[in-house]
């Protein structure tokens, strides 16, 4: 009995040294590949200044909206006239395209277009290249029709309703007539046009409380500034074909940069470069030196009423409607002047046997 398990228990640990020895000569399986996985894209980043900009410009537009043609005292025409005269012509318009990049993020077709390319670093950087050599580039992406209709279209608003609003102002330069103070001499003429020269030359602030409405809304988590896509019907969507004004396409410009993570505060002098576009400020500096004029000649109170209606929101709000690329109001041309009746003078009648004859 014992010898018969000492023979089985020989037998397993041979079975086991054979099964050892066939293992060790086996080829081991291949080791499991280990993929690496696709480097993160950057995260969309916008500089705070640009952000502030775009605060500024569009709290003017609103304030400036506002100013009511219902003048009550001179006083009230110097409150006004201090509210509108507060821009600085470089910083508003670069205020203007900040705010056309907010609005070209908060697409989402072009967004997620210009994202496509954040993920290979070689790619990226060829982009960013291409944007910073020629903004038009940005043109080129899908969905910039659409971006650039909100730009359009939000510009526009803006811009019709200090229009609008300025020429209620300009038609309450004689409505207000019927008053006498109206009529009275504006005190310390030259004083209020030194403020106004030095407000135009001062950039103005942004509200806080409206620059974190703006930080929340380019990156997608508020309300939109404008209906977003999903909000209204497909018929209703609305799309702008280029050609586009160069404020629009550097507002489309920034905004690729943003969503390729390369307009943070770090790239803030190459978004200045970006957004640059000296053409574009010839009508609002036109618009503040024929205010200076207006209000260097001005005496009595009606006609400062004049020079806020016509030469600071009348000419500024054409000016960002021109920018935006829209249409002009139209304005129906004056009736032209009657001509100057001449009278023909009546032929005298000779009397009969007036003229002797000579003998």
């Amino acid at each position: 009995m014992l010898s018969t398990t000492r023979k089985r228990a020989a037998l397993t640990a041979m079975a086991v040294a054979v099964a050892t020895v066939l293992a060790s000569c086996s080829t081991p399986p291949p080791p499991v590949p280990v993929v690496a996985a696709p480097p993160a894209p950057p995260p969309i980043t916008l500089s705070s200044a640009i952000v502030e900009r775009a605060s500024a410009f569009r709290g003017y537009m609103q304030r400036a909206g506002a100013i009511s043609p219902n003048f009550q005292d001179a006083a009230q025409i110097q409150s006004s006239l201090k509210v509108a005269v507060a821009y600085e012509p470089k910083q508003f318009l670069s205020g203007a395209t900040s705010y056309a990049a907010i609005l070209a993020l908060q697409d989402p077709t072009f967004v997620a277009s210009v994202r496509t390319f954040a993920a290979d670093p070689t790619q990226r950087q060829q982009v960013i290249n291409q944007l910073v050599a020629d903004p038009a580039y940005a043109v080129g992406f899908k969905g910039s029709d659409t971006a650039a209709a909100r730009i359009i279209d939000t510009l526009n608003g803006d811009g019709l309703k200090v229009y609008t609003a300025g020429k209620a102002v300009k038609q309450a330069a004689y409505d207000v007539q019927h008053s006498a103070w109206s009529k009275t001499t504006v005190l310390d003429r030259d004083g209020r046009l030194a403020y106004a020269k030095t407000m135009s030359a001062t950039p103005a602030l942004a509200d806080s409380a409206d620059v974190a409405v703006l930080q929340q809304a380019w990156n997608g988590s508020a309300v939109p500034l404008v209906a977003a896509p999903d909000a209204v019907p497909a018929a209703a969507l609305r799309s702008a074909p280029p050609p586009y004004k160069p404020l629009v396409i550097r507002g489309l410009a920034v905004a690729a940069l943003a969503a390729l993570g390369y307009a943070g505060d770090d790239k803030l002098a190459l978004i200045d470069a970006v957004m640059a576009e000296p053409a574009s400020a010839m009508c609002l500096n036109m618009a503040k030196l024929n205010l200076y004029q207006c209000l260097a000649v001005a005496k009595p109170h009606y006609e400062d009423v004049f020079c806020l209606g016509q030469h600071i929101m009348i000419d500024t709000g054409m000016c960002v409607i021109k920018a935006s690329g829209a249409a002009l109001p139209y304005e129906p041309p004056p009736p032209p002047k009657p001509e100057p009746v001449v009278k023909k003078k009546k032929p005298v009648a000779k009397k009969a046997g007036s003229a002797k004859k000579k003998s």
